[in-house]
């Protein structure tokens, strides 16, 4: 077991590596010269020589990687080519806002979809089953802009008013304090998140449902209810943690339309100024930052997976 775990944390870091190299290049190849964003096209070439010199543009490339992840393995993410502020001073109360959304979204989608998975596993085919399945593929195929703006139409708009139609959060104000804010955006994302977990959860539940110890435990006469929690959801939820974990990766991308529609203070937002700005030390760390979410998610899930497999955590 260990050595399986110690293989996927190596796979992990050799990604994250990987993932380094290609958000540089990336960032390097767009188009446009970071010192000319920053002064003007009124700049004079002694100007742009100048400041290029200085912010280390002028180097070759590769010294201007090793240079930038030597300074991401210290804790140094640079500064704002925009405003010469600490890129993490700058992105803190973005990364805040952004994993406070994460977090409310996650905390109810995940044990809503559970339960839904598991309640349609045991309705199989009835009316409640077939409802759920019909509701929960309108929610995957509607994209999280439709959503988010029918939501703002129904509840903040001409017929209900119940919340903001934007979601302006202080940084100076405590976060619970402001779930007036967060009630839509976390409602897009509870919705089109849901859906995925569900679906998985409510096959693996039947495929555990219609496996021989169940239907031994069901002719010893044991409680339904006790072969449902005790039996087969302690086997299908293995299963299911790689759903969640993609769930989790997803409500990290998605987020990004979710706040663009409501004007969200979160990391979206602040990606998309740092692309129109070509602001690239900003760039290069929320692109390094989502995608080790991305890599380390994964990783734990794989970690969880193996440890609650038994097949797995016996293994040698």
């Amino acid at each position: 077991m260990l050595r399986l775990i110690a293989w996927r944390i190596a796979i992990g870091c050799v990604t994250l590596l990987a993932l380094s190299v290609l958000v540089f290049g990336v960032t390097q190849a767009l188009p446009g010269d970071a010192a000319v964003q920053i002064l003007g096209p009124h700049a004079t070439t002694e100007q742009i020589v100048a400041l290029r010199r200085s912010l280390g543009l002028d180097r070759p490339v590769a010294l201007q990687y090793v240079a930038w992840l030597t300074g991401i393995l210290h804790g140094d993410f640079g500064h704002s080519l925009t405003g010469g502020e600490s890129v993490a001073t700058l992105l803190a109360p973005h990364l805040f806002a952004t994993m406070a959304l994460m977090l409310f979204s996650a905390a109810i989608a995940i044990p809503v979809a559970l339960l839904l998975g598991v309640w349609s596993a045991v309705k199989r085919d009835q009316a409640f089953d077939h409802s759920c399945s019909s509701l929960l593929l309108i929610c995957a195929s509607l994209p999280e802009f439709v959503i988010g703006i029918g939501l703002v139409a129904l509840f903040a708009t001409t017929l209900l008013r119940l919340f903001p139609p934007v979601s302006l959060l202080s940084p100076d104000d405590p976060i619970l304090d402001q779930l007036r804010y967060l009630a839509l955006p976390v409602a897009t994302l509870v919705i089109t998140s849901t859906p995925y977990v569900a679906r998985m959860m409510r096959a693996s539940m039947i495929e555990v449902l219609d496996s021989p110890y169940i239907a031994m435990a069901r002719l010893n006469g044991i409680d339904e209810r006790r072969i449902v929690f005790d039996y087969a959801l302690r086997n299908a939820i293995p299963a299911s943690i790689q759903v969640i974990a993609l769930t989790l990766t997803y409500l990290a991308g998605g987020i990004v339309v979710v706040e663009a529609v409501f004007a969200y203070p979160g990391i979206g937002t602040a990606f998309i100024d740092a692309v129109r700005y070509r602001d690239l030390p900003t760039v290069q760390f929320l692109s390094v930052a989502i995608g080790s979410f991305y890599v380390l998610t994964n990783l734990l899930a794989d970690i969880a997976v193996i440890l609650c497999t038994p097949k797995l955590r016996n293994r040698v």
